[in-house]
């Protein structure tokens, strides 16, 4: 015996050595696979069609960046954009301010009752997208739930059609239907929040304002970003509720991008308008990446 275990030297056998590694590869095989055929080729489709031209509705595979002038040159376009990231940034900051306090409560101080609420925090999502638009619409139309209310209480004369086909409706769907994607972050982030830094807080004098302000909101703020991606991006890709609930000149991107594939069969437009929404979500992807918010997503 020259004094070697039998456990050293099967462990120091090449063979051995390479068995981890093939079965981490054998592994990560599947999920790379599907990620490849799912999102990286369609990826990489989009990003083909949107340097094409259309010519006498034929696709014309030369690279060109006719589609990204036309988009930059074009005042509605333009427009179009600047809507859609407006309204996309403001559901983002009316749903922080409605998530906070609810994620507080639910995190800090609703006790046993905590699965409960979060269980009705998500119970919405169980329900078809389309159904929870088509209530708002019944809530906000003409002969709707708030119409009615208002003229059973006298404050209107007759039904009004001021709460539809608007911005404003538009903006309270998307409120409603994006609300537990902020929500659910939050809570995750006041629930690893410890309590004894507030308590340190209290006994310091310091106001709540202030204690909010210094120790509970930048504790939380990566709960806030992770939901607030959440929501942006939702928003920037939604083309469902303008068309449900807004009005005709309140289109937004996802409205051109389904039109562009669908009525006017421009695809290369289509693709590169597609490509303008995954840029701008991939900057707040960024930010958010920065900030180290992805472990409340």
């Amino acid at each position: 015996m020259n004094g070697v275990s039998p456990v050293t030297a099967a462990s120091s056998h090449p063979l051995k050595r390479r068995l981890p590694s093939v079965g981490l590869y054998a592994t990560l095989l599947p999920p790379l696979l599907w990620m490849t055929l799912l999102y990286f080729v369609p990826l990489a489709i989009l990003i083909s069609f949107s340097v094409w031209r259309l010519e006498a509705f034929d696709l014309v595979p030369d690279f060109s960046l006719i589609n990204f002038q036309t988009i930059l040159g074009n005042r509605a376009y333009r427009t179009v954009i600047a809507r859609t990231v407006s309204t996309a940034l403001g559901v983002t900051v009316i749903d922080i301010v409605i998530a906070l306090p609810l994620g507080y409560f639910i995190a800090k101080f609703s006790g046993r009752y905590r699965s409960l609420l979060t269980i009705l925090v998500i119970l919405p999502l169980w329900s078809s997208y389309l159904v929870r638009v088509f209530a708002w619409k019944i809530i906000l139309g003409y002969n709707g739930i708030l119409n009615t209310a208002l003229l059973s209480l006298g404050i209107l004369k007759q039904p009004s059609q001021i709460f539809l086909y608007n911005q404003f409706s538009t903006t309270l769907t998307f409120v409603h239907i994006w609300l537990p994607f902020m929500i659910l972050p939050i809570i995750t982030a006041f629930e690893r929040l410890p309590d004894d830094l507030l308590e340190a807080s209290a006994d310091l004098n310091a106001p709540p304002l202030t204690t909010f302000r210094r120790v509970t909101l930048p504790l939380v703020a990566p709960g806030i970003l992770a939901g607030s991606i959440n929501v942006f991006s939702l928003t920037m890709g939604d083309f469902i509720t303008p068309s449900l609930v807004g009005s005709p000149s309140g289109i937004m991107l996802g409205n051109v991008i389904s039109s562009q594939f669908g009525v006017a069969y421009n695809w290369p437009l289509g693709a590169a308008f597609a490509l303008v929404v995954m840029l701008i979500v991939f900057a707040g992807l960024a930010i958010v990446l920065r900030q180290g918010a992805f472990g409340n997503l």
